[in-house]
């Protein structure tokens, strides 16, 4: 594994700290590394200020341990200099003399008001944001997973984005889970650097009396200064650290190697670096501070500043020529139109005039609508819907909408914003004054009227609907009728997969030694096409184990499947404790249509005469109108082997006619019959 620059100077900041916790530095070093620690802590601190994100600095935490544990054998490295030799350092000597004005006194109140500011506002405060972000993180969590899911079903964004969103909550949640606790570390920090400071006091007049012998006004005068340098020059990077802490809760990356991503978080903003070079530049000149090391550093910085400004105006630069010239490729290659033959399951079209339906921003709620209808219809039928997608077309009215199916228009409608539409269902005698028009998803009667009509109209009686159901109702009955031809295979498997999970030994035996997948999926959507769900799919697959030893004739295995889905069927089409009215077919026209069968390798098909077929559908249309006239749903009752052929001789005349088999339903539906499907002689 390749070790980089920066994995080099990471490893190398973190054993220096342990280092000087073992032996003791001079008192120049001493100043170098004091140095860099305080243009450390500035960094962190212009770093926090300008970042975009939080996540810009997801490695937060960790730089907060390692410049603690730096500093700390900082403090350790001053202590030693100042009780064996005196001398720790000019940088030390000058916070003591410089800061404190030359007065023991103005220098120990100046200390311990940095101390109170430190442990009162910085690190209290801290503390307190970090622990109630974290939790509140962790709470929003499940309700941004739900938007992203949102978003992902009605199409807003692709399974990509979607991960990249919810990789993103993760990583906001473990980062903040992560700053709870670090900024305990910085908390720590302060109360051992108060505890080192008494050492000091204590340990240098000690020293001073006993083996420099000097009396305790000199002792006391001498380290106190000393000791308090010594904490001011850990104190104060300390309190820009809890201060960056402070900026950065109240406001990850993991694709690449520690260490690169550690210097470039840290180091990649050359803003930053600008301000903290012309700092330590301006403290070298105006301060008694070692001119040579501040001048230096600061130079450091703004070369190294101007290097990354270079490289990401390079970059930038560099990025623009590529879009461009993939783009001019682009127009280049006119043969390459992938993207162009992508087809989307199910669209939603609307002109300008509904777009306020759709936007959320502006109070619509169609987007949720088309969630609750993938959900819906997932419950009633057992499968899922694909993502619908909506979009606006200038090309359309500003009130009409379209509905597409694999790319095709299949159905369309037109409301009238601010509108509602006002049914009669039947039995309301009082008319209102309205716009007349039909309704989109059944065609029946139906008026326009204003919000200042809605209550009358529904207190004689009408069903009052609004724009946005008018556009659910009729894009669920649409999905209804279309959800057969819109089952893939792809969408199969995903069912047999789930299934897998609890019933294994099932789909083994079944998938793909019995029958294959598109067998499997042939007899789904048969069942789908006619309104029956597959949510009970264990069912299904038993009857299919069952039976597909003996055929894999599709339309003879559904026949099976309907039949063990018997009491699905009669609680779908039957009402429970009431007489059901429904229509028999003349065992001589179910004999004519097995007669008529014929058997071929792709399937079996009718040849039925022409003019009994005729005759067939006449009787059944006399018979469906008698069912609507009284007010029941057109229903007729075969013998089982007759079923599916009787459906199919009359579906493309009767789109809502439900066909059953006696072995469909259950024994204690009643059933009444009021008329028979038959054929005259005359």
């Amino acid at each position: 594994m390749k070790i980089s620059r920066a994995d080099v100077g990471v490893a190398v900041y973190v054993v220096a700290a342990f280092i000087m916790m073992i032996i003791t530095l001079p008192s120049g070093f001493l100043d170098v590394l004091l140095a860099v620690n305080i243009s450390v802590a500035f960094t962190i601190l212009f770093v926090s200020m300008f970042s975009v994100e939080v996540l810009d600095l997801s490695f937060y935490p960790t730089i907060l341990l390692f410049t603690t544990i730096f500093r700390i054998a900082l403090n350790i490295s001053s202590t030693k200099l100042i009780l064996t030799t005196g001398d720790p350092g000019k940088v030390v000597q000058t916070f003591g003399g410089y800061v404190g004005g030359g007065d023991l006194i103005v220098g120990t109140i100046v200390f311990l008001i940095l101390l109170i500011v430190q442990f009162m506002v910085i690190n209290k405060g801290s503390e307190r944001v970090a622990e109630v972000t974290a939790r509140f993180t962790l709470d929003a969590m499940p309700g941004k997973q739900m938007a992203i899911d949102a978003d992902l079903n009605t199409g807003a964004i692709d399974d990509a984005e979607a991960k990249r969103r919810r990789d993103k909550i993760q990583e906001e949640a473990s980062f903040f889970g992560s700053m709870d606790g670090a900024v305990k570390y910085v908390k720590g920090d302060a109360t051992a650097g108060l505890i080192i400071t008494a050492v000091n006091v204590i340990g240098g007049i000690a020293m001073g009396v006993m083996r420099q012998n000097l009396d305790f006004s000199a002792a006391l005068n001498k380290y106190v200064v000393l000791t308090i340098g010594d904490g001011l020059v850990s104190q104060i990077p300390s309190l820009l650290i809890s201060l960056s802490t402070g900026i950065l809760v109240t406001k990850g990356s993991k694709d690449a190697d520690f260490g690169s991503v550690l210097v470039k978080q840290l180091f990649g903003l050359p803003k930053a670096l600008y301000i903290v070079g012309a700092i330590l530049s301006l403290l070298g000149i105006i301060t008694p501070l070692p001119t040579i090391i501040f001048l230096a550093l600061g130079l450091v910085f703004i070369v190294v500043g101007r290097s990354v400004s270079a490289h990401i105006e390079t970059s930038k630069i560099e990025t623009e020529v590529t879009k461009e010239e993939a783009a001019a490729e682009e127009i280049r290659q006119p043969e390459n139109v992938n993207s162009l033959l992508q087809v989307d399951p199910i669209e939603l079209e609307f002109g300008y005039g509904i777009i306020p339906l759709a936007d959320v921003n502006q109070g619509g709620d169609l987007l949720d609508r088309v969630v609750m209808i993938r959900r819906q219809i997932a419950l009633e039928l057992g499968t899922v819907v694909p993502i619908i997608r909506l979009r606006d077309n200038i090309q359309l009215n500003p009130n009409q909408y379209i509905i597409k199916i694999k790319g095709i228009q299949v159905s369309e409608g037109e409301i009238l914003f601010d509108h509602y539409m006002a049914m009669n269902p039947g039995y309301v005698e009082e008319e209102i004054m309205g716009i007349p028009t039909f309704e989109p998803s059944f065609h029946l009667p139906a008026i326009w009227i204003t919000e200042s009509q809605r209550e009358r109209a529904e207190s004689v009686g009408y069903t009052v609907v609004d724009p946005p159901s008018i556009i659910a109702t009729h894009l669920t009955e649409i999905i209804r009728q279309h959800i057969a031809e819109l089952l893939t295979r792809q969408d199969v498997q995903n069912l047999v997969n789930n299934l897998k999970d609890t019933n294994p030994s099932l789909v083994d035996e079944l998938v793909p030694k019995l029958l294959g997948l598109g067998e499997v999926q042939k007899v789904l959507q048969n069942l789908l096409r006619e309104g029956i769900s597959i949510r009970d799919l264990l069912t299904v697959f038993e009857t299919l184990a069952d039976y597909a030893t003996t055929t894999r004739d599709t339309d003879i295995l559904t026949e099976y499947v309907r039949q063990a889905l018997k009491r699905a069927i009669s609680g779908r089409f039957f009402a429970p404790n009431e007489m059901t009215s429904v229509v028999t077919v003349d065992p001589q026209i179910e004999q004519d249509i097995m007669a008529s069968v014929k058997q071929t390798e792709t399937g079996a098909y009718l040849t039925l005469d022409p003019e009994k077929t005729r005759a067939i559908i006449n009787s059944v249309q006399a018979e469906v109108d008698k069912l609507e006239n009284m007010g029941k749903s057109p229903i007729v009752v075969t013998s089982p082997i007759v079923r599916m052929y009787f459906k199919r001789l009359t579906e493309d005349y009767f789109k809502d006619l439900i066909v059953v088999s006696y072995n469909e339903i259950e024994s204690n539906i009643e059933l009444q019959s009021v008329g028979m499907v038959t054929i005259n002689d005359n």
